[in-house]
């Protein structure tokens, strides 16, 4: 007589139904644990949407040359969603125009010192001995210096402008840069996959280039996107003080500066900018924290 199956062997109806009830409940979960990157990713696209791709679909007012005639016009006006300043020039078309500025210097000055220092860094860390100490000492010279004044010297020897914003502060961003790259490369040189690649006669180019940089991509990535946030910070800082970019072309900060002078009378032309600016250095620090948080990056 043939055996029965077993009651263990198949699963009851209400286990088999918890089963496939968990796992809807762990994909809402899942969603929920990541929002805290979609939302910061999502909130950053739309600004560099409406930065980039808006003015080429909806036409805009120019974002200098207004009328007097349109001059201070409140938030709502006819062809002026975010009024006007004192000279007539439309709010809404000069938050755009700076905020393409701001992310074209935050872009450029991230991946130049993602590359350069990225180099130095792992440079240093294969070198080790004297040529690593040298390189790390000249390092901590340059990061010594509070950023905000090597940039502001850099700017007043160079001249104001949106490439001259990006060399002064790419100057302050590849010694940190270098400095993180060197710090991972330390802890993954002597790991046994390296090592084994180096005793099987990989030169040593070819082995940072396959195997240590790889390990430390994500720590540079993690770190690009925290620096974003300081970049964005200094450039508007820079054309505050009047050293970036020249009014009247538009920039966060000469915008955040014009409206403090007129604080009391028109709060909106300080308020929109400044709000603006806080929102996309919260979205970039958010967005750092989960990709670390995601990637399992050491501080």
């Amino acid at each position: 007589m043939a055996a029965l199956p077993s009651e263990a062997a198949t699963p009851s109806v209400p286990i088999a139904a918890a089963v496939m009830a968990e796992e809807p409940a762990r994909s809402r979960r899942g969603w929920v644990h990541s929002l805290d990157l979609y939302i910061p990713a999502g909130v950053l696209v739309l600004l560099l949407l409406a930065c980039f791709v808006w003015p080429l679909v909806y036409k805009l007012p120019p974002p200098v040359g207004g009328s007097i005639l349109d001059a201070s016009l409140p938030l709502g006006s006819p062809g002026h969603i975010l009024g006007t300043d004192s000279v007539g020039n439309d709010i809404m078309s000069r938050l755009l125009y700076g905020g393409r500025v701001s992310f074209e210097v935050m872009f450029a000055v991230q991946g130049i010192g993602l590359v350069v220092g990225g180099f130095i860094g792992v440079a240093a860390a294969s070198f080790s001995g004297l040529a690593e100490a040298t390189v790390m000492r000249v390092l901590d010279v340059l990061i010594a210096f509070p950023a905000i004044v090597i940039a502001l010297a850099i700017v007043d020897g160079l001249g104001a402008g949106e490439a001259d914003i990006i060399w002064a502060l790419a100057v302050v961003s590849i010694p940190t840069f270098a400095r993180v790259a060197r710090s991972g490369a330390v802890r993954v040189r002597d790991q046994t996959f390296v090592v084994a690649a180096r005793l099987s006669g990989s030169k040593r180019w070819r082995t940072n280039l396959r195997h240590v940089l790889p390990n430390i991509l994500p720590q540079l990535i993690t770190f690009a996107v925290l620096g974003a946030a300081i970049v964005v910070i200094l450039e508007a800082t820079i054309s505050f003080f009047g050293y970036g970019i020249p009014p009247p072309g538009p920039s966060w900060g000469n915008m955040i500066a014009a409206g403090q002078q007129v604080m009391s009378n028109e709060p909106a032309l300080l308020l929109v900018p400044s709000i603006v600016l806080l929102v996309t250095v919260v979205a970039l620090n958010t967005l750092s924290e989960a990709l670390r948080a995601r990637w399992g990056v050491v501080r």
